[in-house]
């Protein structure tokens, strides 16, 4: 049985705005997406869950691959009575927002893609993800927290945004980071799987995000039957939280289209 995932639920359920449920990386948690969940939540439902090994949610250690990452959401979405959604994700949770529509595809109305890519890892990229693995369980995640935190937000991101982006990282659990790291490097390639999204997606992407730059984002607005690519300038990879009203505008005029 999947792990119960806490959870911010805010809105109210409406007939002529679909829910939005909001799938955060790594490694953070669900408040990563708080200026999205202030934003929608005044016209629509609004979920946002902790992934399983992240914030509050239940830590299970060894490798979360991930299909168990949405296979927990749909079983949320579930318990919440909600069937249809328009789902985003971020980054790791842009994978798996894709496995969720390959597990899933008629519970989704709209995709939206940020800073994420749709390729399998390579030989090298699993011997780094998983030596990496190794290293947050031996020295926890202060040290890589510092390492990444300046390419995770831009080197020019607000004060704030990068303090808030530091202490979703040095929160989360080793074992949970852990086991989603061994989890993604065994992940699927979604590169077919895009071009046979049958409902409207939306690509999002910083400008100057390092871990998934532009091409990438363009390649996969390419491959969709049905998209829309918006790139945020002044923002590395984590746009939501860099220029949240420049990320919210490209969501709200996508979300329209769909209501």
């Amino acid at each position: 049985m999947a792990p119960f995932l806490a959870y911010e639920d805010k809105g109210e359920a409406s007939p002529s705005a679909l829910p939005l449920v909001l799938v955060h990386g790594h490694p953070f948690d669900r408040t990563m997406w708080r200026p999205q969940v202030t934003a929608f939540a005044a016209s629509r439902r609004v979920i946002a869950p902790d992934l399983r090994g992240y914030g509050a949610s239940p830590v299970v250690p060894g490798l979360t691959p991930l299909s168990v990452f949405a296979e927990d959401i749909a079983a949320l979405l579930d318990d919440l009575g909600v069937r249809d959604v328009v789902l985003a994700g971020l980054s790791m949770g842009g994978q798996i927002a894709m496995e969720y529509y390959r597990l899933f595809p008629d519970r989704v109305r709209g995709l939206v893609l940020a800073d994420t890519f749709p390729t399998a890892e390579t030989d090298e990229g699993r011997r780094t993800r998983n030596a990496m693995a190794d290293r947050l369980l031996r020295e926890g995640m202060g040290g890589y927290a510092d390492e990444v935190l300046y390419r995770m937000v831009a080197p020019y991101a607000d004060a704030e945004v990068a303090a808030h982006v530091h202490r979703m990282m040095t929160a989360t659990d080793p074992e949970g980071a852990a086991a989603a790291l061994r989890g993604r490097a065994e992940r699927p390639d979604y590169n077919d799987l895009l071009t046979r999204v049958a409902v409207p997606a939306l690509v999002v992407v910083g400008a100057d995000d390092e871990y998934t730059p532009v091409a990438d984002a363009e390649a996969m607005h390419a491959a969709l039957p049905d998209s829309v690519l918006q790139v945020i300038d002044g923002a590395a990879h984590l746009p939501n939280l860099e220029r949240p009203d420049a990320f919210n505008k490209a969501l709200e005029d996508f979300l329209a289209r769909l209501n």
